[in-house]
């Protein structure tokens, strides 16, 4: 049956609307599948980029620790200012925008010391997230904070569109203390040089990351999601090196440098000779890791000095890698006289010598046709070998090498250590470059056995010589004792087991007495008052620098110094690289250092000095407290401790002193005690220098001075060379002046 024409028209209409359902249905379900399913991870991810904001947290950098958990370098917290650009760009008022802008660029550039220019273009930035400044202080952190908070700009909502990342930054409490061993990190906190570098993994923590939701203008949303994973901080480092050992080395090696003109800088290393470990290893000049890019004064000025720009880039870029070089590991030399104590080791281990052997020296020895001197021109004639070493006579040396020949030299040589690195954990240790058994002929023996014609390291050397006195066995210098975790628990611990045996301890013992024997009539400089110590002294020419400048005055004079000398255990060596004042010889530059150092570092390790009666003599007392003691109570103090003393003023309490009290003076010196308001007492300060100590002693009481004596003051005969404060000078009456004693006589063949 037909339908009516009314319902056929609302059939037709049901039907099309029914296909254009099914059609719509059917696009939409396209749609969606190709949405979710088959483009959906990418649609994901681009409104997770659009949606979420990741941000990293910095992991703290493990601590650095001396022996005596005192800190030299540490993690502190520091903000990143960052800015998001395209939330600028959402704004829809140009005006606005702009405004924005400028108001960041000026308030940011003035606070941070940036470019306005550079921090508005930063502005204009296409990103979400623009680095502006890394890693600000706390006080330029607060003054942005301030910023963002002044009520000035208040209807600008600087928040949404400045913010600051917490993060770290690398400090350095002792600032340049240790440096070339510590080295330093780089803007992304990555170890470059020393400690810094050689341990970086272990250093580096592992990064933290916050993944939370934002806005359309870039700006964190409250009450979204949010994950945050924890920064694991990485693992600290306990050294060997003790900083007031490091202090100490580092004061005196100063001095001296500066004293002899040293040209090429100069290193001093303190070693437990048991264990290896370094308990202070100094370069001088170094540099200041919280700022290690920034040249000494005396170097910016040989950079300023260029007007070519590419010159001057390359002139400091050789300045700084000179200033982070570490001269006691990366550096090599020619050891001089110091090597005889290895020659005397082979020879003796090897029954070709003993303690009765002889050894002629006519002033020069020919090996091959080679000739060769001895400083001493007109000979030493015959010596013993404890002579022969005190001596520093090539001649004899060259006989013991002769005797030990080319296959018995060349096996002790890498035994030692000179073959190899020594292992030291720190980047950049260099070798020794040496006559191979191959290329060793007699000449090459005899320029050897004497200790030149081949480099070895200053570690090196040290580490040869602790097996000459240790009983024998090779260590390996280290500077890391133990490393801890996060929650501060040993997590590894140094082995400090030997290498190898080199030498009997039978051999051991008789090098103890030769270079004890050394110390006491040969490297006398080297003496300690007190304590009973060994030595060995040595010069040598800088042959290949020589014949490239042609200038003749190029030495390197060194000291190696053990004590106790009865069982050693600590050993210092100093060397000084091209000294140009007047003196050069290891015997006389470099040991007074390693006494200084030697004198300071024993008492405080613990070991109990025993003095001669004539050192007792030139002994120096500790000044006492006597400000807020009557008159007759400060006398009766300074009497007891064998001081003289003299009151200036007629009150009845002492209101000052001088020396202070806690000074040390030579006994017999002189303390002023000012007894109510009166003016300071003045004297002229003597000549000092020339006299023996007991002449500069009576000098300085009759000049109303103490004075203090540094080196050989006690050695019989022996005069000052130098004063702390020069002749003539008007000084406080008591004030203490220091006295200088030296042998010049000093050689080191």
């Amino acid at each position: 049956m037909a339908l009516k024409p009314g319902k056929q028209m609302i059939v037709r209409i049901v039907a099309v609307m029914l296909v254009m359902v099914i059609a719509l249905v059917g696009v939409s379900g396209y749609s969606l599948v190709n949405i979710m399913i088959v483009n959906g991870e990418k649609y994901q991810n681009d409104a997770s980029e659009q949606q979420l904001y990741d941000s990293l947290i910095t992991a703290p950098r493990g601590d650095i620790y001396d022996r005596n958990m005192q800190v030299l370098a540490k993690s502190t917290t520091a903000w990143t200012v960052y800015i998001t650009p395209n939330g600028i760009k959402k704004l829809k008022d140009a005006e606005k925008q702009e405004l924005v802008k400028k108001t960041i660029a000026e308030n940011l550039s003035e606070i941070l010391g940036l470019d306005y220019e550079t921090v508005y273009g930063y502005t204009e930035k296409n990103s979400y997230y623009v680095i502006v400044k890394k890693k600000i202080e706390k006080t330029l952190c607060d003054k942005v904070r301030e910023f963002l908070a002044s009520e000035k700009y208040e209807d600008l909502e600087l928040v949404k569109y400045v913010g600051l990342d917490e993060t770290t930054k690398r400090y350095y409490p002792s600032d340049s203390l240790a440096s070339v061993v510590l080295g330093f990190v780089g803007s992304d906190d990555q170890g470059l040089a020393g400690l810094e570098s050689y341990y970086d993994n272990e250093l580096t923590g592992i990064a933290g990351r916050v993944v939370a939701a934002k806005s359309a203008a870039g700006t964190d949303m409250p009450l979204t999601y949010e994950r945050v994973e924890e920064a694991t901080k990485g693992k600290s480092l306990v050294l060997t090196l003790d900083s007031y050992i490091q202090y100490t080395a580092e004061k005196y090696l100063e001095a001296a440098i500066e004293e002899n003109k040293v040209a090429e800088r100069g290193a001093a290393v303190v070693m437990n000779v048991k264990t290896g470990a370094v308990l202070a290893m100094a370069v001088k000049g170094d540099f200041n890791p919280n700022d290690p890019f920034t040249l000494s004064e005396s170097d910016q000025k040989l950079v300023d000095a260029i007007e070519n720009e590419d010159e001057k880039s390359t002139l400091k870029t050789e300045l700084l890698n000179r200033q982070w070089r570490n001269k006691a590991v990366s550096d090599t030399y020619e050891p001089g006289s110091v090597f005889k104590v290895i020659t005397a080791a082979i020879a003796l281990e090897e029954n070709l010598v003993s303690g009765n052997s002889t050894f002629y020296c006519n002033g020069s020895a020919t090996v091959a046709g080679q000739g060769y001197h001895c400083h001493k021109r007109t000979g030493h004639g015959t010596q013993t070998l404890a002579q022969a070493v005190s001596n520093s006579c090539n001649p004899a040396f060259i006989t013991i090498g002769q005797l030990v020949g080319v296959g018995s030299f060349s096996k002790y040589f890498k035994a030692f250590g000179f073959g190899e690195k020594t292992g030291i954990d720190l980047p950049g240790e260099a070798n020794s470059t040496y006559h191979s058994e191959q290329s060793m002929g007699p000449v090459e023996l005899a320029s050897s056995s004497f200790g030149q014609t081949f480099n070895v390291t200053p570690v090196q050397m040290l580490a040869a010589v602790a097996a000459c006195v240790n009983g024998g066995y090779l260590v390996t210098p280290h500077l890391v004792e133990k490393m801890l975790d996060a929650d501060g628990k040993v997590v590894t611990t140094t082995d400090e087991g030997y290498k190898r045996q080199v030498i009997s301890e039978s051999t051991s013992a008789t090098l103890r007495e030769l270079m004890e024997y050394v110390a006491e009539n040969g490297a006398k400089n080297a003496l300690v008052s007190g304590y009973n110590v060994g030595a060995k002294t040595g010069t040598s020419q800088k042959v290949s620098k020589i014949q490239q400048t042609g200038d003749t005055y190029l030495y390197i004079g060194s000291c190696i110094s053990v004590a106790p000398i009865d069982d050693p255990e600590i050993a210092v060596l100093v060397m000084l690289d091209e000294p140009k004042g007047d003196k050069y010889y290891g015997g006389v530059i470099s040991a007074p250092v390693n006494s200084k150092i030697m004198t300071d570092v024993l008492p405080y390790l613990g070991y109990e000095p025993s003095y001669t009666d004539e050192e007792l003599a030139n002994l120096t007392v500790t000044v006492p407290e006597t400000v807020g003691s009557t008159v007759s109570e400060a006398k009766s103090k300074i009497s007891s401790v064998d001081l003289k003393y003299q009151v200036v003023g007629d009150g009845e309490t002492v209101i000052r002193q001088l020396p202070e009290a806690g000074n040390q003076v030579l006994s017999g010196g002189v303390v002023i005690l000012y007894a109510g308001e009166t003016e300071n007492k003045t004297v002229t300060v003597p000549e000092l220098t020339g006299l023996t100590a007991n002449e500069a002693n009576t000098v300085a009481a009759s000049s109303g001075i103490n004075i203090e004596f540094s080196g050989l003051s006690s050695a019989a005969g022996l005069k000052s060379y130098k004063q702390s404060i020069e002749q003539g000078t008007e000084v406080e009456a008591g004030t203490i002046v220091t006295v200088y004693f030296r042998d010049d006589s000093a050689v080191d063949g």
